[in-house]
């Protein structure tokens, strides 16, 4: 894992740290079990590894209490096996919001802009001269930007967009926005008195509103039953010929078959992946298509941000194994975060802390 703070954190509370050195980039459950071993307190893991009955109990009967997650997401927990076994699972909320906005936002620009493509022409020495149609996007300034999901990286991953680009937005929620219709409200006031165009705001009534209106859309919805194939055959033809689609939440929140016909049948039509539904395999077709950007799941790594979740997983760990609390509120991570001082006595993110009875911190 990223960084040294982490391991130094876990020593200093006097804990043995044992580091799977294997090559294979995903472990099997039984990789795991062997490196559990007769005696393991906790575990640090990744979101690759399927961490269900089998594993919570053998991780219970060698004396495990906890296990963490790097990550935000822990699709791959099951979480209820977890708590049945007594087990406190941890993820690394708080420490991802700007940096996976930043690739959310990247990649909006990079598809609208066709950069990817152009690089690929370039190196294979194909430019011979400039050309009025080469290689010509879409200027998002003016256009609108539609996000589903307006949580804390739907939130964030706007205001780039809209402070970035001007670009108005539309969004579809459950909840209300506030705070970020306040701050598009603001700017557009702002850019009204600079003699400028003020951009705008919409809450949408539904998601469909958010496709059919909006020129690039970004997915920031949880994954759960209602999400799964969200963007599927229907909802992708009501999108903009010339749309382009954004997903850096969960690769099933797209059905990638669906997704390929699509690109296959409108070649303007652009889209920017970070996941995948089965990763880490692409549906047949997609490393194909001219008009898709494929990334390696990389929306998380800056360094900060991975330095930053490897410290949080290991304070999940040696928290509960020491018997701290629940951090109150696990969005606010800076005061585990910041490397001048001295982590507060919490585990800053247990996901089944109430299910376990386990108590909150009044820091």
């Amino acid at each position: 894992m990223p960084g040294t703070r982490w391991i130094n954190l876990l020593v200093q509370q006097d804990c043995r740290v044992e580091i799977c050195t294997e090559k294979k980039t995903i472990l099997s459950v039984e990789d795991i079990i062997a490196l559990i071993g007769n005696k393991c307190d906790g575990v640090i893991g990744q979101l690759t590894e399927d961490w269900g009955d089998t594993l919570f109990s053998a991780l219970a009967k060698a004396g495990g209490k906890a296990f963490s997650n790097m990550a935000v997401g822990y699709n791959n927990v099951d979480v209820d096996a977890a708590t049945k076994y007594g087990v406190a699972v941890g993820n690394t909320p708080g420490v991802l919001t700007e940096t996976t906005a930043e690739l959310a936002a990247s990649l909006s620009l990079a598809a609208s802009r066709r950069i990817v493509e152009a690089d690929e022409f370039m190196r294979a020495g194909l430019y011979d001269g400039w050309l009025p149609h080469l290689f010509v996007g879409n200027l998002l300034k003016g256009q609108t930007v539609g996000v589903i999901g307006a949580g804390r990286i739907g939130s964030a991953y706007a205001r780039m967009m809209i402070e970035g680009f001007k670009m108005n937005l539309i969004y579809y929620d459950l909840y209300q926005a506030t705070r970020l219709e306040k701050f598009v409200t603001a700017y557009g006031q702002f850019l009204k008195a600079s003699g400028e165009q003020p951009v705008t705001w919409k809450r949408a009534s539904s998601m469909d509103e958010v496709l059919q209106v909006a020129d690039v859309i970004s997915l920031h919805p949880i994954l759960d039953k209602t999400t799964y194939h969200l963007i599927n055959k229907e909802r992708l033809s009501k999108m903009k010929k010339e749309a382009i689609l954004i997903n850096c939440s969960r690769g099933p929140v797209v059905d990638e078959e669906a997704l390929v016909e699509h690109l296959k049948h409108n070649p303007m039509f652009r889209v920017g992946l970070d996941v995948f539904e089965d990763e880490p395999y692409m549906k047949p077709g997609l490393a194909d298509m001219k008009n898709a950007i494929v990334v390696p799941h990389i929306a998380s790594a800056s360094k900060w941000t991975r330095e930053g979740m490897a410290t949080l997983a290991a304070l999940n760990v040696v928290g509960k194994i020491k018997g701290f609390p629940t951090w109150s509120n696990p969005n606010a991570v800076e005061p585990f975060l910041d490397e001048n001082s001295s982590p507060p006595p919490a585990c800053p993110s247990i996901v089944n802390a109430k299910a376990l009875g386990l108590p909150v911190s009044k820091l």
